[in-house]
């Protein structure tokens, strides 16, 4: 039988979980696996690292330190910005996300940590920076 290895194209099913047991991701519930191709750097490489070696409808649980997932939680990316600049109808609240367009179009993913009287201080971590994460796998495919 044979096993993923760099470079091939799999479809793994799986469901990510914090030590704490909460569910943050779960292909098994949108009802379709995840694909990808090994090596192209599509998936954080604790993930990929997983599934080598790991033969069709095989199931196996790992677990992925912050190091090989999103890394761990940088003080730089946290910003302070005056609630002047933040639509006048909205109240922000801690742990609310928000989206930044940079002046190239593109988005950034912001969460408020802190609301003060004039400012708010936005992460711009990844949610999952600083956590380590557990994946429950089965490999359903290798193309």
């Amino acid at each position: 039988m044979s096993q993923v290895k760099q470079n091939d194209t799999v479809r793994v099913h799986y469901t990510g979980k914090l030590a704490d047991g909460q569910i943050f991701d779960s292909s098994v519930e949108r009802g379709e696996p995840i694909e990808f191709t090994l090596g192209q750097g599509q998936l954080i490489p604790g993930f990929e690292n997983g599934v080598i070696g790991m033969e069709v409808n095989q199931k196996k649980t790992i677990e992925i330190p912050f190091g090989e997932a999103y890394g761990d939680v940088q003080q730089e990316m946290f910003m302070e910005v005056p609630k002047s600049q933040l639509p006048q109808e909205m109240e922000p609240q801690v742990g609310m996300g928000l989206v930044s367009r940079n002046p190239d179009g593109s988005e950034i993913q912001l969460r408020v940590a802190e609301v003060k009287e004039d400012t708010i201080i936005v992460d711009a971590n990844h949610p999952l920076a600083g956590k380590d994460l557990i994946f429950e796998l089965e490999v359903v495919e290798i193309k």
